[in-house]
């Protein structure tokens, strides 16, 4: 059996052990929208150090477990706190988590994160769709012996972000007054934040907001077959585009701004999924 496959396997056991839950949509949260996991109707909670092999967040603000539960009577399991690659961890580790959801019952996933601003009409706080990705600067997930259990080698990637997903996002963003720009999202490493120029190259690929998740995790649904979308809020403007330094506490201070404007348009998304 492939090595990452078995992994994925035990720790499928190990939280099954705990609980038998079987969610249809999962979601991975990012920089403030963290304690929404609170909010719902938890069934079941499961600490990341309690699965065996299981990697963990070391990220401050992130609790570090999922929470198996009912948002708006759908049955959800969320990642409250995600890893990153830059905090050392092999790709194919920091993907283990969205592919342990799917293999778990969840066939859609919402992908939510904190980004930097590149688009030059972007403001802190505003929310992007995410209608494409690059991930260049990053080891792609699949690399490696495939996982036929998964997906095929050579997997389609044309539409990464689910169209129909997407167009009840922009729906319910309307009907909640929530400006909804949308753009490409490009992931880099981490976890230093880009420099000036780097932020002009990923402009000239394209990009409409840089971050350090995200995209791998897409890429690895994807190639299991789940339904995926994705929502950045912009918490600053990137490296050279705004006077002073870039730090954690001004990306956390916005998203704590918006969280509840977030928090709504999240829910009313699960509801129509």
């Amino acid at each position: 059996m492939n090595e990452v496959y078995e992994k994925l396997i035990t720790c499928r056991e190990s939280v099954m052990a705990k609980t038998d839950f079987c969610p249809e949509v999962a979601l991975i949260l990012g920089s403030g929208l963290g304690n929404l996991a609170d909010e719902i109707q938890i069934v079941q909670t499961v600490d990341y150090s309690e699965i065996e092999g299981f990697p963990v967040s070391t990220v401050a603000g992130h609790k570090g477990r999922f929470v198996f539960g009912y948002m708006e009577e759908v049955p959800v399991v969320i990642m409250q706190g995600r890893v990153h690659y830059y905090e050392g961890y092999p790709m194919k580790d920091v993907v283990l988590p969205t592919r342990l959801m799917g293999m778990l019952g969840a066939k859609k996933l919402i992908l939510t994160n904190a980004a930097g601003g590149i688009n030059t009409t972007y403001q802190p706080g505003d929310f992007m769709l995410i209608t494409d990705h690059i991930t260049t600067a990053i080891p792609s997930p699949l690399i490696g012996e495939n996982i036929e259990e998964l997906g095929v080698r050579f997997p389609d990637m044309s539409e990464v972000y689910s169209v129909r997903m997407r167009g009840i996002i922009k729906e319910e963003a309307k009907k909640l007054s929530i400006l909804l720009r949308e753009g490409v999202y490009v992931q880099l490493t981490g976890p230093a934040y880009e420099t000036p120029a780097e932020i002009r190259m990923c402009r000239s690929w394209g990009g409409d907001a840089v971050g350090m998740s995200t995209a791998c995790e897409a890429m690895a649904a994807r190639h299991m077959g789940m339904e995926v979308c994705g929502i950045s809020c912009i918490t600053n403007l990137a490296a050279g585009m705004a006077s002073g330094k870039l730090d954690h506490k001004e990306v956390q201070e916005t998203a704590d701004r918006v969280a509840e404007q977030f928090k709504k348009l999240i829910r009313a998304i699960v509801r129509r999924l």
